[in-house]
């Protein structure tokens, strides 16, 4: 392995481009701006201080980074990681008046579980009886709300937006690999000549790792590490497994949710709830806009591991510095950055006559949002698209 190694790094040399280095740098951009608020939202929530809120940002971005390179390098594929965002906003509801050891002694609770999940391979052996129908149709229902807002934002701001559009379909025309670069200057061009890029409010501050302690009591294990578990295999890792599966990888899945799960319980301390397989971000790696040749886009998902570690070092100023983009610049970037794979993952969806009623059924659920016993809507979705094709299949 060790002799391969500086022949790799030749060949990651020349598998990097401005398009792989933008959607790696787009993908922790909506990570970031995403999520961001309501991290701080979990942290405060379990009475952190703003040492403390810190430290859950650095861990939070280099176990993002060190695990997103780590897997991109090991398969060559694009494999992100990120937080679980529904696990953050289930800790800022389940969180007030717990001590913070014992939230501490929860993120560890779960981290075992889902490396236990992990190392049985019983997360794999569901993944493999998957239909890739209902795995694109659910990772589709995940990115609407982003395509959605492409359009909402103009609502809110017009001419930004709009302009960031006449870009994307100009670059599409005429330099394709290009389009989302384009989109990103053009948009941050004109929000500067508009006045609503603050960038001079930003003030860099290094991040420093503050470790609790934890301890273990039954009622923080049972009311926060059960259903952080949960909501992070439900609503994380099914819909990143469904979207590494949409763009047609297929890399060994134990081995991933085993990282990730580890690595939280190493980081838990620090403040590193629930790491886990990236589904929105990673899309943006992942699809033909990172690089034209699908065995090249390993580089983008390797750039954005290198953003995760520089911003999580950062983890001080990361509020800041996103809060100087406008959110319709963030909502369109996004939102025409996906449109390829969003359009790829309806186009797979339901271009089986066999799977078409359970991938739209499993769609529409996810897509709704809906959160019923807090588990998020990519698993009711999943749920109600295998209920659907298990009752069709009942008339053959």
């Amino acid at each position: 392995m060790s002799s391969q190694t500086p022949s790799r790094a030749r060949h990651l040399l020349g598998d990097t481009t401005l398009s792989t280095i933008t959607a790696g740098f787009i993908a922790v951009l909506i990570g970031y701006t995403s999520s961001a608020v309501i991290i701080f939202q979990a942290a405060e929530a379990a009475g952190a201080t703003q040492a403390q809120i810190g430290s859950w940002m650095w861990a939070l971005g280099i176990g993002s980074g060190l695990t997103t390179i780590a897997f991109s390098w090991r398969y060559r594929m694009p494999l992100l990681t990120a937080w679980s965002t529904p696990g953050a906003a289930l800790l800022a509801t389940s969180l007030p008046g717990v001590p913070m050891s014992e939230a501490i002694g929860a993120f560890m609770f779960s981290a075992l579980l889902i490396t236990l999940c992990g190392v049985t391979g019983l997360f794999e052996r569901v993944m493999h009886r998957l239909p890739r129908a209902l795995a694109s149709a659910l990772l589709a229902g995940v990115l609407l709300r982003f395509g959605l807002d492409l359009f909402l934002a103009m609502e809110q701001q017009l001419s930004l937006p709009l302009a960031m559009c006449g870009a994307y379909l100009a670059g599409k025309r005429f330099w394709p690999r290009y389009a989302i670069p384009g989109v990103l200057l053009v948009g941050v061009v004109m929000a500067m000549f508009m006045g609503s890029l603050h960038l001079g409010d930003v003030t860099p501050a290094l991040a420093r790792p503050d470790a609790i302690l934890p301890s273990l009591s039954w009622q923080a294990l049972i009311g926060v590490g059960v259903p952080l578990f949960v909501v992070t295999m439900a609503s994380q890792n099914l819909p990143g497994i469904a979207a590494i599966r949409a763009a047609g990888y297929a890399p060994p899945i134990s081995p991933l949710i085993s990282g990730t799960g580890l690595t939280t319980l190493l980081l838990a301390p620090f403040g590193g709830f629930a790491l886990n397989l990236a589904a929105i971000s990673a899309a943006v790696c992942q699809g033909p806009e990172a690089h034209a040749e699908p065995q090249r886009r390993y580089a983008a998902g390797i750039a954005a591991g290198v953003f995760y570690l520089i911003l999580g070092l950062f983890g001080a100023t990361v509020t800041s510095l996103f809060a100087a983009f406008p959110a319709e610049l963030v909502m369109a970037v996004a939102g025409l950055a996906l449109l390829p794979t969003l359009g790829a993952g309806l186009a797979d969806a339901l271009g089986s006559s066999e799977h078409r009623d359970a991938a739209l059924v499993t769609f529409l659920i996810t897509a709704s949002g809906i959160s019923p016993g807090g588990i998020g809507a990519a698993f009711w979705g999943l749920v109600g698209g295998l209920v659907s094709l298990w009752v069709l299949r009942q008339r053959h």
